[in-house]
């Protein structure tokens, strides 16, 4: 939508009235936090970031903003990897950073409720203290935001087993454009009453209001745990592997997988010695149960399956020390390769036994534009992350020859079932290709949607969809 209104000084003046004027930040010099999150090096400055403590104050600001034509981006910790908090129309910036306060742990039924600017590791550890857990945790746990979490529906390792962030949300307290305060649900598990709102608004980034309270369904947590680290001469037969360890009824909690090249970058940067075994493909299987016993037959059968697919060496991880040897390699990486080199992260997922066909089209990709990529993440449920690495490429072949190469792979994974983002979101940077894989009455749904929450279209305008 064009004709949004440029924020001035009496809009200034209103937003301080507020939230105050030390929550109210409008000098440029303090404006470009705001203006970039963790998606390549783009960067977009907004007239105006406030930092509101309660839905009733972001009820005020969106009313305002509603009628004044401003738009708005809702902003958590600005880990999104596909430009979702990106101010790309310029306008108000709105942080959820003071809204972090863990609200109520309800023992008894199971469900946290929580406001969105808390950080997903310490909601975890909150949870443990009672011996509960939420099991979510993306790569960046230790700093992403639950309401960031709901508004890409995130997933990370545990997905395979528990499900992603859509499986947890019973409820929302929702602030729309409008600056009416709903809640989208029940505080239960079952709810067959009318649309499922609650559901719409997770994954929906920011687009359709503004999160201000989640109820989330919790788990009694599972103390032991073990972690088998497998070696292979490439990936085809790593991911070949995962569908007989189900087939043996094992059920595996995570199943990863990794490239060589990012493991390499990752013990280079943090100085570690290298603790995974030979080869130029890894799987990180691990196992969580009530007690140490029912893994030794895990074990046993991963081991076996393991070698039918010509694992080069199996490693245990029995302790929590050395289980974090691996982890600690394993979520840096992405932080790594950005260390390296501006790059696109691309999160494409297919059914998992065709996730060998993404890794052979990015190898003939690699070679066909001159890129190089580092491939990791969840072989267990098909989501793979291709980061590709700018290094040396030309802004040319930046900006114009890789996008076709992004294409390409996006429309590989269409025909193997699949779609272009499993955990990221669409965001900025991906909505051009969403034409490979929704129609034109896909587009006209979404776009009747978004005008029935936001017709004013002010909030997070540029994502997802073109309005």
């Amino acid at each position: 939508m064009s004709g949004f209104k440029t924020i001035d000084l009496k809009d200034i003046a209103y937003f301080q009235s507020i939230v105050g004027e030390d929550h109210c930040i409008h000098n440029s010099n303090d404006l470009d936090e705001y203006s970039r999150d963790y998606t390549e090096d783009l960067s977009f400055m907004p007239s105006c970031a406030l930092l509101p403590k309660s839905a009733q104050e972001i009820s005020k600001i969106l009313a305002y903003c509603n009628k004044k034509i401003i738009p708005v981006t809702p902003r958590g910790a600005g880990t999104s990897l596909s430009g979702g908090a990106l101010p790309v129309h310029g306008g108000l910036v709105i942080s959820t950073k003071r809204l972090n306060k863990v609200l109520e742990i309800d023992e008894q039924n199971f469900f946290v409720v929580t406001e969105p600017g808390v950080v997903n590791e310490d909601l975890r550890q909150k949870l443990q203290e009672k011996g509960l857990t939420y099991p979510p945790d993306p790569a960046s746990k230790g700093s992403c935001f639950i309401g960031g979490n709901i508004a890409h529906s995130s997933g990370g390792p545990q997905a395979l087993k528990y499900g992603s962030t859509k499986e947890y949300v019973l409820n929302l307290e929702l602030v729309l454009p409008n600056g009416k305060i709903i809640w989208t649900g029940a505080n239960t598990i079952k709810n067959s009453t009318g649309y499922n709102i609650t559901q719409l608004v997770v994954g929906s980034e920011g687009t359709l209001g503004i999160v201000t309270k989640a109820v989330l369904k919790v788990i009694p947590a599972l103390q032991e745990k073990i972690l088998m680290v497998a070696g292979f001469e490439n990936a085809t037969d790593a991911c070949a592997t995962v569908a007989p360890l189900f087939m043996k009824g094992l059920e595996p909690a995570l199943v990863e997988l990794l490239d060589e090249k990012g493991v390499a970058l990752a013990v280079e940067a943090k100085g570690l010695a290298n603790p995974f075994p030979p080869g130029k493909s890894f799987l990180m299987i691990g196992y969580d149960g009530k007690n140490r016993e029912q893994f030794m037959d895990f074990c046993e059968q991963t081991m076996l399956v393991c070698e039918e697919y010509n694992a080069t060496e199996v490693l245990l991880a029995d302790t929590a020390e050395e289980q974090e040897r691996y982890w600690d390699i394993r979520r840096s990486i992405g932080e790594v390769v950005k260390l390296k080199s501006i790059y696109k992260e691309e999160d494409t997922v297919v059914p998992r036994a065709h996730l060998p066909a993404v890794i052979q089209k990015v190898e003939e990709l690699e070679k066909k534009y001159g890129f190089e990529a580092v491939c990791y993440g969840h072989a267990g449920d098909g989501n793979l992350h291709i980061n590709i690495l700018k290094q040396d490429l030309s802004s040319e072949v930046w900006e114009n020859e890789l996008p076709k190469a992004i294409r390409e792979l996006f429309e590989v994974c269409k025909e193997l079932g699949g779609t272009i983002s499993g955990e990221h979101g669409i965001g900025y940077v991906q909505k051009q290709y969403m034409d490979i894989v929704l129609n034109q009455t896909h587009f006209d749904i979404l776009k009747g949607i978004k005008n029935v929450f936001d017709p004013q279209g002010i909030m997070n305008p540029g994502k997802m969809i073109d309005e």
